[in-house]
């Protein structure tokens, strides 16, 4: 055993950076890191900024994900697009265990900054809002918080002029079984409604898995993200009441009371009721 400092020189590791890339100049951290301002003195609020700030980055991921999963499998391509899908259940995964750190933070704690929160809320999240799009909880009554961005807007009226994730799985279910026009072809940025001959179509798939493989594997896929996605809501659900109880969200929302019925909120929703019959 020895008392001398390692040098990692010695194994060949890289030791000086002028004028190369960096660790830190690749991430961009001199950004990520300057970018929390908090607006009180209270010391939890550097974690509430922490907290929305990573949980951004990650539904920045997840919309990359769903991007390229959909454009896969409207290509017919089936198997990336599987590998995608699972990566998001686990960026939500990700998400849920950031509820646990963000519920140290207790009522005492939140009340010393949430007047410096002003109006803000994650209600007005347009990442969230364009997976819920992408999805297929297609509610346009929920553009109105972004349209002081134009920008923004723009970017989630181009995903309601698209099929979302969900539209492009019924299209390929309906080579399997016929499906209603009123499904195949409904305005795409209409809220879809559950259909008796879609779930009977899943019904066949479920039935007979050996014979349509990449469908079934293709409808478990969405359930283990839905299962995930379900999840991350009931714990922000229980996070929020933990902390400020019944009172009303900053953005003005019902608070729990609000989060509550997101919580009835089906995405896939013949996929989750065909499992009765089964």
């Amino acid at each position: 055993m020895t008392n001398s400092a390692y040098d990692p020189a010695k194994d060949g590791a890289q030791m000086a950076f002028d004028g190369r890339m960096s660790y830190t100049d690749y991430l961009g951290l001199d950004a990520i890191l300057t970018a929390q301002h908090p607006l009180s003195d209270a010391h939890d609020e550097m974690l509430f900024i922490i907290q929305h700030q990573t949980s951004e980055l990650w539904m920045r991921l997840a919309i990359h994900e769903l991007t390229a999963a959909r454009a896969t499998l409207q290509q017919g391509d089936f198997r990336p697009a599987f590998k995608m899908l699972s990566r998001v259940a686990r960026i939500f995964e990700q998400l849920n265990n950031a509820w646990d750190v963000l519920r140290t933070m207790t009522p005492s704690d939140y009340t010393r900054f949430r007047e410096s929160l002003g109006q803000s809320s994650g209600f007005q999240s347009w990442q969230y809002r364009m997976i819920e799009f992408m999805l297929g909880n297609r509610n346009t009554a929920m553009l109105r918080p972004h349209a002081h961005r134009p920008d923004l807007l723009s970017q989630l009226e181009q995903e309601l002029a698209r099929p979302s994730l969900y539209d492009t799985a019924l299209h390929h279910l309906a080579q399997v079984a016929p499906l209603p026009e009123t499904v195949l072809s409904r305005p795409l940025g209409d809220v879809y409604q559950a259909n008796p001959q879609v779930m009977a179509a899943w019904t066949t798939v479920y039935q007979s898995p050996e014979t349509h493989w990449e469908l079934y594997e293709l409808a478990e896929k969405l359930v283990d993200l839905e299962d995930y996605f379900r999840r991350w809501r009931f714990n922000h659900l229980t996070t929020v009441e933990r902390v400020i109880g019944f009172k009303r969200g900053t953005g003005g929302t019902s608070g729990t009371s609000y989060l509550s019925r997101m919580l009835q909120v089906e995405l896939f929703p013949e996929l989750w009721h065909l499992r009765t019959g089964l």
